[in-house]
This record gives C-alpha cells, structure tokens and sequence, in this order.
C-alpha cells in the first residue's frame, strides 16, 4: 500500500487550532437554537446541523487518514475516544432528565422518556425517532431528547466510516481513498436527492440520507485549497453567506437533506477549505466561546426549549436562552474537559468509564419503560385525572384504519340494537359512552367509523376506499331495520382546514372552497337519506380541539392549579373561527324535522372558555379527540326521550 502523504498546508491546519471550525460550530449552534425557540425568527435554523455534519466528516477524516498515513491507526482508540468525547455530556443529561421527569412526568411520558433515554445513550434514537414521528410534528414538543438523533447520525457514521477508509487505502492507497470517498459522495447525494422526496421522515433521521453531508467535509480535507490568501477570504465570504441564505431562504417545507442542503454543506466545504483563522465572522470574542461550547450548548438546548412549552411560558426564550448557554458553559467546564483513560485495545475497553456510565443510564431509561412510567408517583386524585385521558377501550377493536365491509361493525353490549353512529375517528369514544347510555335502557349499538373518513369523494390517495366503505356504511344502516336513530360525528375542520396544531391560535383558513363545499354537499346527502328512510338523525357540531395535548394539560394542571379547578383548552372566539365553515353551512341549511343538531359547546364551554379538564377529569386524550369521559360529558346533551324505545 502506498502511503497517503498529507499536503504540507493540510498537514500545518491539522495540528493547529482551527479558529474558523469554532467559529463554524457556533454559528451552527446559534441558528439551530433560534429556529426552536421561535422557527420563524430563522426558519432554516435547521441547517445547522447538516454544518456540524460536515464538520464531522472533515475532522473525522483528518484522524483516520493521518493514523492510516503513519500506520499508527488503531480502531479500538479511535471508538473510544470518541465515546469519551460524546458520551459523559450526554448520559448526564439524560440521568438529570431521568430525575427530573420523575418529579414532573406522567406516567405514559416517563415511559416515553425512558424509551428515548435507551436509543439516546445506545445512539439509535434516530431510528426511534423515525418510526415515531416527523421531526417538524407538533409532537415533537414532547420529546426531551428528540435532538440526539443528530449523535446517532454521526456515531453510526463513526462506526462505519474508518472500516470504508481502510478499505480503500488497501484497495487503491492515498489515491484510492480520494477517488472513493468523492465517488461515495456523489453516490450518496443522489440517493439524499431521491429518498428526500420519496420518504422524507426517513431520509431526515436516518444515516444514508445523511451521509453526503459528512463525506463532504471529508473532501475538504482530501482536496484542500492551495494557499493563497486573497481567494482563502474569498471563499471563506462566500461560505459564510451560503450557510446565512440557507438559515433565511430555506424552511420546513423544503424536501430535506435533499439538493437543496448543498446551500449550506457547501457554505461549510468553502469555509473549511479556506482556513481563515482571523476572520471576524468566525473569530470574535462572541464566536469563539459559543463554539467550545457548542455541543453542551445543543445537548441542552432543546429539553430547556420543551419545558418552556410544555408549562406555555410567556417570553421563554429570554431566560431560556440564556440558561441554554449557562448549561453549555457548565457541562462544557466540568464535564468535556474530564480527561478519561485512553484505551488502545479491546481488551481494555472494560475499563472505558464512560461506556459504563452509557450502560446505567440505558438500563435505568430501560426500567421506566419496564414499570409504565412508575404510577405509584402520584396520589389518587392525580392518577384519577391521568386515568381519565383514555380512549375507548375497543378503539383497536372497532375502529378502521383500512377498509372492512361494514356489515363487520361492532355492536355493543345489547342484542337489541336500535342506535348506530357514523363518522371518522372522531366516533370512536362517543360509541363507546353512548353505548353504556344505551345499556342502561337495555338498547345496543352499531358502530361505524373509519378513521379521516369524511362523507366526500376525497381527492388524496386511498379515497377510492373510504367512499366505498361509506357508500356501504351508509347502505348498511338504511337496510338494517333495527336502527332507528343515528349519531353522525366528523371532525369538519380536519377535513376542510387541516390539523389545527401547527397554526394554534391562529386559525387556519379553508385549503379547498371547492373541496368543502363537496364535503357539505356530501353530508347534507346522507343527513337526507337517513332522514328520509324514517331514521332520526342526530347531527353533532363539531367539537373543539383544544391548545394542546391533554397529557401537557395535565401536567400543568399537576404543577400550577388546585386539584378540582378546571383547565380551558381553547376558547369560543377560536372555536368560531376554527369552524366557521361548517357552523355557518349547518345553520344555513334546512333539514327534514327528524333531523336534530347537538351542540357540544353547551356541554364543554361556558363565558367565552372551553374546558379541558372538569372536576378532576380530562376531558380530552389528545388534542382533539374526546376522551371516554369527555364522550359521556357529551352524550348527556342527548335527550332523554331519544332513548325511548318506539
């Protein structure tokens, strides 16, 4: 093998202290902390990780290949210094999460925190994350340690890359390492382009997606600039506005990392291969002890953000801020500068601390999980209220999320079935307390729902399949001469407007004009066709979604207000707004008599504010469905007559 020998000007920035990367990484670090706190101040803040991406790549290039150069490479060495250099800070923030969330957390959420505490420590979190959620879900505000999966991006990238450089230097020596990693590169950005489209949640967390971005600063190591200073300020301009262009110009709805993260990859690429250590754009006095402590700074960023928004704190990125950089400072003091034993051989890895500490950590998020969160934590009152944030007990059961033949619909508790109810997810917990209503009147239930199904030919992939099962539906309950009465049940707004989470308080207007006045049209056929086959109808308004999660509620109701206060979830001028649509069509629309409008406002508001949490129980399972006990507080608007047999 021939010997990969370093450029002298590459040779001379390696062993010198890179002022240009501090200042990178502190641009990075400050860009994403604004977009989480407030996404619209920088709406491309995101961007910074793909820059401490390609900072990885170059620096990780520049280890391996040098150790490679000078045959002193050791692969036990170069994971354990990497886990000493990782993982202290980051199984101390989540031990002090653990702790925390013990005081704080309900049960489900300490459970989840535990999971993501597991993949976190074990650098798969990325993974978990992926099969959860998008990164931009309004859900994302729930989970603590949702930005680790950048750490296991790039310790997976750790892992795999110098097994790939040792390959290719015994295949083609220092010029096959260069050929390989720019032909892996430009495969890889290709695929980033494609699968960015095709399946963005996974191109987002997961490492092949990701990968160009860190063999791109491996590029910038292999193929450095040739000393001259006039293009090396050049270059070093130019980078630096790339990465800002990238911060302002790019957003959430950009296809991400695909082409368009070249912006910022190759504003970091120009930056690094100009190697100008007294720019004042990168070497300033705010810069520089930003960028030391640019990974503490974003270990902790993010739960400090999550807390500000699970309790709705006015203003909280004032002092949120600057606690993100006092935190940063601290564990950067006291935890990053630890020096760790060095281990050269596997078996001395035992001996490796911070592995150990890796272990503890996973094993104690493992028994959060094991023990449901620990419920025994609260009193009985609390775990009354958390009990109530439950869904129908045959939600899995009898609820559709592809298609079944209708005439497979649950009926509930009685032979004597005289009620059905029909709607989208929406339906589920108001089938379940009308049944026990019912119950009591010795009457059943057919249940039909089939979840984001609304009474229109709908226009996104897989409608072909709800129109049909609520043509049948629709048919099933006309034949079946022993349902009398039907409850009808969508969430309207979902339909025509969209989730209301992203947009909250602002409501967000009607996508489709035409598309809802379809959705109209299509309810008002089936209210008639109902109507007309002898059936009462009882048509519900819409119920209103609430701020946020029942389980955040709760949880600020657990901290700030009196067992047995209630807690609003929204407001009548917002829900107004939210369904203006839908409440302006229902009162402007004549129906035959038999037709009757249940208004769960009257059950859920009163003086301008609707409740979440009433007299010790939510109301609410999620941020817009009701919960069992939320559909029983609704089911009472029913009159009693209704329930009278004929």
């Amino acid at each position: 093998m021939s010997q990969f020998v370093l450029p002298s000007s590459t040779a001379r920035l390696v062993l010198n202290f890179r002022y240009d990367i501090n200042g990178l990484r502190a641009i990075a670090v400050i860009a994403v902390v604004l977009f989480h706190f407030n996404a619209d101040w920088l709406p491309g803040g995101f961007a910074g990780v793909d820059v401490f991406f390609v900072i990885s790549g170059f620096l990780m290039t520049s280890i391996v290949v040098r150790g490679i150069d000078t045959g002193e490479f050791n692969l036990v060495k170069f994971y354990i210094a990497r886990a000493n250099r990782i993982v202290p800070a980051l199984a101390l923030l989540c031990l002090v999460m653990l702790v925390l969330g013990w005081l704080m957390l309900l049960p489900e959420e300490y459970a989840a925190l535990g999971k993501h505490v597991a993949g976190s420590v074990s650098f798969l979190s990325n993974t978990v994350y992926w099969q959860e959620a998008g990164y931009f879900d309004a859900a994302s505000h729930e989970k603590w340690l949702l930005h680790t999966w950048s750490l296991a991006v790039e310790w997976q990238f750790y892992l795999l890359y110098p097994l790939v450089l040792i390959a290719l230097a015994k295949l083609g020596g220092s010029a096959g390492i260069k050929r390989g990693v720019l032909a892996l590169t430009i495969v890889a950005f290709i695929y980033s382009a494609l699968t960015s489209v095709i399946w963005p949640s996974a191109s987002y967390y997961l490492l092949g997606a990701r990968t160009w971005e860190l063999l791109f600063g491996g590029l910038a190591y292999l193929y450095p600039l040739p000393a001259a200073k006039q293009r090396s300020r050049l270059f070093n301009l130019v980078g630096i506005a790339l990465i800002v262009i990238a911060y302002v110009l790019i957003d959430e709805s950009v296809p991400w990392p695909g082409y368009m993260a070249m912006i910022p990859v190759a504003g970091t690429y120009l930056v690094l291969i100009a190697s100008t250590q007294g720019s004042v754009l990168t070497n300033n006095p705010v810069f520089q002890p930003l960028g030391r402590w640019s990974y503490s700074i974003y270990l902790w960023h993010w739960p400090v953000v999550v807390f500000g928004y699970r309790y709705d704190i006015n203003w909280w990125w004032i002092p949120g801020m600057a606690l993100c950089v006092l935190l940063g400072f601290l564990s950067y003091r006291y935890i990053e500068n630890i020096k760790w034993r060095r281990i050269h051989s596997l078996q001395q890895s035992w001996q490796a601390k911070p592995l150990w500490l890796a272990a503890l950590v996973m094993v104690m998020g493992g028994s959060a999980v094991s023990y449901q969160g620990y419920p025994q934590r609260f009193d009985a009152h609390m775990q009354a209220l958390i009990e109530s944030a439950r869904f129908s007990p045959y939600r899995d059961q009898c609820h559709f999320n592809e298609y079944q033949p209708p005439n497979e619909a649950c009926e509930y508790f009685e032979d004597d079935v005289t009620w059905a109810i029909l709607g989208d997810s929406h339906a589920v917990e108001l089938a379940y307390a009308l049944a026990e209503r019912l119950r009591t009147h010795q009457q059943g239930l057919k249940h039909y729902s089939f979840s984001g199904c609304v009474p229109s030919l709908l226009e996104q992939n897989g409608s072909s399949r709800c129109t049909r099962w609520y043509s049948e539906a629709l048919q099933d309950i006309i034949d079946d001469e022993r349902i009398t009465t039907v409850l009808i049940n969508h969430r309207y707004s979902w339909a025509v407007a969209g989730d209301h989470a992203p947009d909250y308080p602002h409501a967000p207007a009607v996508e489709n004009e035409a598309r809802a006045a379809r959705i109209f049209a299509a309810l008002d056929t089936v209210i008639n066709k109902l109507a007309n086959a002898k059936k009462t109808v009882y048509v519900m308004y819409p119920v209103p979604e609430i701020s946020r999660p029942a389980t955040a509620l709760i949880a600020q109701h657990f901290a700030f207000e009196a067992p047995d206060a209630p807690m609003k979830g929204t407001t009548m001028n917002y829900y107004k707004q939210r369904n203006q649509a839908i409440l302006t069509h229902l009162q402007d629309t004549r129906y035959p008599p038999n037709v009757v409008f249940v208004k769960p406002t009257e059950a859920l508001c009163k003086n301008g504010q609707c409740n979440a949490i009433e007299k010790g129980k939510s109301l609410y399972f999620d941020d817009n469905h009701p919960s069992v006990e939320g559909a029983r507080t609704l089911i009472k608007l029913l009159p009693e007559q209704a329930f009278t047999h004929p």
